[in-house]
């Protein structure tokens, strides 16, 4: 056991402070904290800010005191040292977010079912497709659970945000990529400790549709880019460019020059913008009005899909995200495929009608959304929207 702690002689809200932190484990370092009765909130990335008059008592229960110096020589020297600008948290709406590592050959992913029953032929195809690219997976405990009464569910929400929580906090872990969509996926973030997911190093979260809370609530709790892509039941049955798309931008981002290449984009508001990245299923970013995980449009560029919403609830929704504010601030829109909504040129005048008097660059046919060939899209990146030239450039 080594515990850490140095001289009480930090100022700040009119008492001196130490801090306390293990050369061994953050596990460690909670275990001790929460035995002799540090509060959790203290906790800050690689320590707890403990007020001076429990310095004693810390050390009088085992820890060692040492210089402020040695705390950080012996943190870095650990691997446990996590600078602000590396460190999940949050990050204010436009601001570009954390990119977690890309993925390698031999990487790690885990695979839980966060929302619908998962079926388990098409998620053996996805997941002989992660590992023709080299990837180990591991599926979770309770990825083919049905909830008991609700059967839409894969298995109780207690199980299923297990499985993620377990998921997102093993270090071994590089990218946590659930099963499929569905429904159930918001009934699982208040069930997780966001505290303690954000102790965990940065990895990547993969998924769209019902995925688009977890894309939220990743950005606005976490500060953390995602991939809005296909889930592993959907890459299973994904044509080969719609494969690789995902593949590069998890493996090879760099190759990734401009996500509306091939696409047949129409131009509704004309100019250029720069912001970044977010956005997803329609329905969901409306359902999530009002709760903390929300992540509004402010800086961004927003990329709008759905499923089987016909023209007059597309249009509820849209005039409740703009009566509530959500997209004030936006700097571009794009939007994605509308599978089975209706007629196709009603559809889009919705749309159009709704969005345009934003006053900012508007363009459709990016192909992402609820069919077999999508594009993949980083949110959190900063992207460059350009009606001219009708491209969407990351930066990377």
């Amino acid at each position: 056991m080594a515990i850490l702690i140095d001289p009480a002689v930090w100022p700040a809200h009119g008492r001196l402070w130490s801090h306390l932190a293990s050369d061994v484990s953050l596990a460690e370092l909670h275990d001790f904290a929460d035995h002799h009765g540090v509060p959790r909130r203290g906790f800050e990335r690689d320590h707890y800010d403990v007020p001076g008059e429990m310095y004693d008592a810390l050390l009088a229960a085992g820890a060692v005191p040492v210089s402020s110096r040695e705390v950080v020589r012996r943190l870095h020297a650990a691997g446990l040292r996590r600078r602000r600008s590396a460190a999940l948290g949050w990050r204010a709406p436009g601001r570009q977010l954390l990119r977690p590592p890309r993925l390698k050959a031999g990487d790690l992913v885990a695979i839980p079912a966060t929302a619908g029953v998962v079926p388990p032929e098409r998620l053996a195809a996805g997941l002989a497709r992660l590992e023709s690219w080299g990837l180990r997976v591991r599926i979770a405990d309770h990825v083919f659970d049905t909830h008991p009464t609700l059967r839409y569910l894969a298995g109780t929400d207690a199980h299923r945000a297990a499985d993620f929580a377990t998921a997102w906090l093993d270090p071994e872990v590089a990218a946590v990529m659930p099963a499929r969509g569905g429904y159930g996926t918001q009934r699982l973030l208040d069930l997780l400790d966001w505290r303690r997911l954000a102790e965990a190093r940065p990895k990547v979260l993969v998924g769209f549709s019902d995925l688009t809370a977890l894309h939220q609530a990743v950005a606005n709790r976490l500060g953390l880019a995602t991939v809005h892509s296909h889930g592993v039941t959907s890459l299973g049955r994904a044509d080969a460019a719609s494969a690789e798309s995902l593949r590069r931008l998890l493996m090879a981002p760099e190759t990734v020059a401009d996500l509306l290449e091939g696409a047949e984009v129409r131009v509704h508001v004309a100019g250029r913008a720069t912001g970044v990245l977010l956005g997803g299923n329609l329905a969901l970013l409306d359902a999530e009005i009002g709760t903390p995980f929300s992540r509004p449009a402010h800086g961004g560029i927003v990329v709008l899909e759905d499923v089987a919403e016909p023209p007059y609830r597309i249009d509820r929704l849209l005039t409740h995200l703009l009566r509530a504010g959500w997209f004030d601030g936006v700097r571009g829109v794009v939007l994605g495929e509308f599978t089975d909504c209706g007629e196709p040129n009603e559809v889009e005048a919705v749309l159009v009608d709704r969005l345009a008097p934003l006053g900012v660059p508007l363009m459709s046919g990016l192909v992402a959304g609820h069919i077999d060939s999508m594009v993949s899209l980083p949110f959190g990146v900063s992207a460059t929207l350009d009606t001219d030239h009708r491209t969407l450039e990351p930066a990377w």
